[in-house]
């Protein structure tokens, strides 16, 4: 019997959803035990300064990171681990800006979250809450006034970043110009400690696309197959001259603010409802509903993230710290800064996933 046209596509489009779900949950994953090895140093007295976790946040961020592609810039948040992975931080690099190692990409001279690849479209974020919008932009504007290729630009926020002036001036100015920007907000329902009942008053902050003349789109942040079809839509939607996309996830931090916070003022009410959900054990239901993944496989998965880990942290252990007579202080953007990465430091290379040429782990 020959099988229909229909039949034919509608397998390909089922294996297609099978790869990308299997691939965002393995930087989910890869992300989680990287964020629970940070954790651990930042208790045993290793890590200095603050320790900022994903989880619950991994399915939204592996969405963007692996709807980008290189050439696209991307400006991730405090809780964007997966989306990091996902666009190409390998995991030395991680490991080496939170440990201080004089090899990383900040050379040792900032920690945590505050790092990144400038060259390569990879931003390291400023803490203040929206600044990094116009960052994106201006880097947008500026490949167009030079007659290059713009790509995509996605900034991730969370929804406290909406009340601020840099949030509404960017968003503003990339409606007026008609950038290819793709502004994700995490509405995790606190702005570490204040609910979003105390920060806007509109029924979601999706509404608020209308008045910058911006497309919006608003999805469950615990599913990871909405967040690749939401995200992926968007993306695809700002390359395509759409214009600025604005997509809102709405779903729950399932930790403190940063590890020095034991997040106590959580309403217990919303641990338990939908908001709720773990999206690393979503993810893992369905795919052992749908019978994309069995037992085996997933543990195997959860082996190799483990080890992998623990790798990349014990070698960079090993690494020197800055000494303050040998560092020139030179400015982030000059060029020894910006080019002169070591050479082992390269995109890790792993399955293919949805836009992205990284694989996933």
């Amino acid at each position: 019997m020959v099988q229909s046209v229909a039949g034919v596509q509608g397998a390909s489009v089922v294996s297609s959803l099978r790869e990308s779900i299997v691939a965002a949950y393995r930087w989910m994953l890869l992300a989680r035990v990287l964020d629970e090895k940070f954790a651990s140093l930042y208790r045993a007295g290793k890590i200095h300064g603050g320790v900022y976790l994903g989880r619950g946040q991994e399915a939204l961020s592996a969405a963007v990171g692996m709807s980008l592609r290189p050439g696209d810039v991307f400006a991730p948040l405090i809780r964007d681990g997966a989306g990091r992975l996902a666009f190409g931080e390998t995991l030395v690099e991680a490991a080496r800006t939170y440990l201080g190692s004089v090899l990383g990409p900040m050379r040792g001279r900032d920690g945590n979250v505050h790092r990144g690849r400038p060259r390569d479209g990879y931003l390291p974020m400023l803490s203040h809450l929206g600044a990094m919008i116009s960052v994106v932009n201006g880097m947008l504007l500026a490949r167009r006034f030079k007659g290059e290729p713009q790509g995509v630009g996605a900034a991730c926020i969370g929804e406290g970043a909406t009340s601020t002036g840099a949030f509404h001036e960017a968003l503003n100015q990339a409606g007026v110009e008609r950038l290819p920007l793709v502004l994700v907000v995490a509405d995790n329902q606190y702005a570490y400690s204040t609910h979003s009942s105390r920060q806007f008053a509109c029924r979601s902050l999706v509404d608020r696309a209308i008045g910058y003349g911006v497309t919006g789109s608003a999805l469950d942040g615990t599913d990871v197959a909405e967040c690749l079809a939401v995200v992926g839509k968007a993306v695809r939607n700002a390359r395509a001259g759409g214009g600025p996309q604005l997509v809102v996830a709405r779903l729950l931090r399932l930790c403190g603010h940063g590890e020095h916070d034991d997040a106590s003022y959580i309403d217990p009410g919303l641990k338990q409802s939908e908001l709720g959900r773990d999206c690393l054990v979503v993810a893992e239901e369905r795919l052992r509903a749908d019978g994309w993944a069995t037992e085996a496989e997933l543990a195997a998965w959860r082996g190799e993230s483990v080890r992998r880990v623990e790798e990349a942290v014990n070698s960079v252990q090993r690494e020197p710290t800055p000494d303050p007579f040998q560092e020139t202080w030179c400015a982030l953007a000059t060029p020894r800064m910006k080019d002169g990465f070591p050479a082992e430091a390269s995109r890790e290379q792993l399955p293919a996933s949805q836009g992205s040429t990284v694989p996933a782990p």
